[in-house]
């Protein structure tokens, strides 16, 4: 069922974004989570200043953002609050949450088809084809990455019509850093990047990682494959796949049902009292 709460405890709940989207792309379930009890917040990236309309006409303070200054902005904000806040990311947004979590941050995480961190090895070709405006041109490495409708309607609404994938890309779609498309795509032949995290972290609070079948951007073989990682980690870690979702599944047809999964498992993890906040050395 999912759970309801009073204003008198009420747990803060801060809703990170992805990549070639603003804090927009969460309207759906900051309005749901608000009306089950929760005090949302969707705070943006770092050096992302306004809604959608106004990054599009002035993104150039993103060249350059990178993967650790997101994290970091992040971190910040959730040591101003007075409790740890449950943690909702979607995409790199997902993989910013396993970030945070790993420095023992957050009192739950949810990473809905989080991009993958250091040691995931799968690469679907569909992964590598919705990243290659970013990665196909080196010059875009450390510049901004602005998405045709086309790109976007491939790696975010595939399963949408043309005109809600339309609809999507005008209320949605922003330019992103492609330092972090840098970051992640070659995390694999670094030793220690931005994207690391320690599987085995025993003292994380509970994470569930939940995948899209019909994703192209991160298929739900990624997805898979990231919760098998933490299979020997004693930290409760926790899967849930939905059928026939695009990549962009927190909108469009049937999100009410991927919001209310995620109400219900964290009304199973809430019952535990709220971790004091770790500091972890870099």
């Amino acid at each position: 069922m999912a759970s309801t709460r009073t204003d008198s405890d009420r747990i803060p709940m801060m809703l990170v974004h992805g990549a070639w989207l603003s804090s927009r792309s969460w309207e759906n379930f900051a309005d749901y989570f608000e009306k089950h009890g929760f005090a949302v917040s969707a705070p943006e990236w770092p050096r992302k200043h306004g809604d959608v309309e106004e990054l599009r006409k002035d993104a150039e303070e993103l060249a350059g953002l990178g993967l650790s200054e997101i994290v970091d902005h992040y971190e910040g904000l959730i040591r101003e609050l007075d409790q740890p806040p449950v943690l909702i990311g979607h995409s790199f947004g997902g993989l910013i949450v396993e970030l945070l979590l790993d420095r023992g941050l957050g009192r739950a995480g949810v990473a809905m088809s989080p991009a993958p961190p250091k040691g995931i090895l799968v690469l679907p070709f569909s992964s590598l084809k919705a990243a290659s405006p970013a990665l196909a041109h080196p010059s875009r490495w450390h510049g901004v990455v602005t998405l045709t409708p086309e790109e976007f309607a491939y790696g975010f609404v595939n399963t949408f019509s043309p005109e809600e994938a339309a609809a999507a890309y005008e209320r949605y779609a922003v330019p992103e850093t492609g330092q972090i498309f840098y970051e992640a795509g070659f995390a694999n032949f670094h030793l220690h990047p931005p994207t690391e995290l320690h599987f085995k972290n025993e003292e994380r609070a509970p994470l569930l990682i939940v995948g899209a079948e019909k994703d192209h951007t991160v298929p739900a073989s990624v997805s898979r494959a990231q919760y098998k990682k933490y299979e020997h980690s004693p930290a409760k870690t926790e899967y849930l796949e939905f059928e026939g979702r695009p990549h962009l599944f927190g909108v469009g047809e049937g999100w009410e049902e991927v919001a209310a999964s995620i109400d219900s498992w964290l009304g199973g993890v809430l019952d535990t009292p709220a971790p004091a906040p770790q500091h972890v050395s870099a």
